[in-house]
């Protein structure tokens, strides 16, 4: 057995590419090839990066994933719900491990001033042209995901089982994973035991995992209403219905949903991100359109905040005499991501004996969404871990300063790149090497 500071040693020249010496062996011999992939590895983040696509846009990025794992031997069907790649590997009897990345990017324009930034430009949904980054740090995602397929794909002899690397499309939009279930993603393929992914932090340091037992993030739901009125002069506002003024007591009726109907022990968020409504001071509109988002844990207070947003529109509406009844729909709703407490537990352990106590950390969960809760949900027990991005220096010196950092979403979210990618391959790979079977 190594002495504990000998391995520290070891695991920094693996992690923290800071140090100039390299380690002569690492935690595991499955880990052994991390240093002569990793140039590779940053050459293809850095492609990726700089080439990205919108969600259900994802053909040219989906098509260097499959390439890369059908290099590698695995069985590579493309095309699974949309633009999705599913790659499996079958090394004798064993648990079927699923791995999973999103491939999607956000509309929005990078301004990092990093030499290798995304001058990328697309057409959304709409027809309206944008600029596209992987600002969600989903490029990360897939180059942690291909490096470990690369290192279990080369150290079959330390593990027994079948692999399905999963390369989802559409995780922004919220669908990208139900398509794929909807497309026999567990009928077509092998169902797995387990299904583990990993997502950026942009508050964490880099070099560490975060993990949260039980719910991490939230159900999410988008709800658009249409309020009615009937316009007019804004002279004479008795011959009117202002939607406006129906539009205001709607927002504050709104939040007694979370402040006076739901218990306060159970998480909820109900935000009216958008009001549109009216085109000049003196005219009073027909209409007004709100655009909500409505965040929840739990099936039943979901529920419970969707039925009442529908109950008070109409109350309100009713309230003003308004001349028709109110339009409500949900759309892009994802529900929320429970990671299951063993689960999470064996990974912790396995992944603490590589990285370190000192580097895993339990967090908070956060009203944030992500659609790698419906694999989950459909009957395999699931866990997302936080990798952190920020560097340390970095991260220390915003900490003493009470400075906020860049969020994911942000034009200016950069990892610290080697840092992150290295500790994200050793991660996934130590979580599929503790879930596979053993020689």
């Amino acid at each position: 057995m190594k002495s504990l500071p000998l391995l520290a040693l070891v695991l920094a020249a693996i992690v923290w590419p800071a140090a100039p010496a390299r380690a002569a062996k690492a935690p595991s011999p499955a880990l052994e090839g991390l240093d002569a992939l990793y140039p590779e590895l940053d050459a293809l983040y850095r492609d990726l990066h700089q080439n990205p696509e919108l969600s259900h846009q994802e053909e040219k990025t989906a098509a260097k994933l499959a390439e890369r794992l059908r290099a590698l031997g695995f069985e590579v069907t493309p095309k699974v719900g949309g633009h999705g790649v599913v790659a499996v590997l079958r090394n004798g009897k064993g648990p079927t491990v699923l791995l999973r990345t999103d491939m999607d990017a956000l509309p929005v324009e990078e301004k990092t001033g990093l030499p290798y930034s995304s001058k990328a430009t697309a057409k959304d949904e709409t027809g309206q042209g944008v600029s596209v980054m992987h600002a969600c740090g989903h490029d990360v995602h897939m180059t942690t995901w291909v490096g470990t397929a690369t290192l279990l794909a080369r150290a079959k002899d330390r593990w027994r089982g079948t692999l399905v690397m999963v390369g989802q499309p559409a995780e922004e939009r919220g669908s990208g994973a139900r398509g794929m279930l909807a497309d026999g993603l567990y009928k077509r393929f092998p169902k797995p035991d387990f299904a583990v992914a990993l997502h950026n932090s942009a508050s964490a340091v880099a070099g560490s995992i975060e993990y949260v037992a039980g719910y991490a993030l939230a159900n999410v739901d988008s709800v658009d209403i249409t309020l009615y009125g009937k316009g007019g002069h804004g002279a004479y506002p008795h011959t009117t219905v202002d939607p406006i003024v129906l539009a205001a007591r709607t927002i504050l009726s709104l939040q007694t949903l979370v402040s006076r109907e739901k218990s306060p022990l159970e998480p909820a968020v109900v935000t009216v991100g958008s009001i549109h409504g009216g085109t000049k001071h003196n005219i009073i509109p027909d209409e007004v359109k709100l655009q909500l988002t409505v965040r929840s844990y739990k099936p039943e207070v979901r529920k419970q905040l969707l039925s009442g947003i529908e109950r008070v529109v109409n109350a309100e509406a009713t309230a003003a005499n308004a001349p028709r009844k109110p339009e409500v729909s949900v759309s892009e709703g994802t529900p929320a991501t429970y990671n299951d407490p063993e689960l999470t537990k064996r990974l912790v352990g396995a992944i603490t004996r590589v990285l370190g106590k000192e580097n895993l950390r339990e967090a908070t969960p956060v009203m944030g969404g992500e659609d790698f809760s419906e694999y989950g949900l459909a009957g395999v027990p699931a866990v997302m871990l936080w990798l952190g991005t920020v560097e340390p220096k970095r991260h220390a010196e915003a900490k003493a300063a009470g400075e906020t950092l860049p969020s994911l979403h942000s034009p200016l979210f950069a990892p610290d790149r080697e840092r992150t990618l290295r500790t994200g391959v050793t991660t996934l790979t130590t979580a599929a090497l503790e879930l596979l079977g053993k020689p």
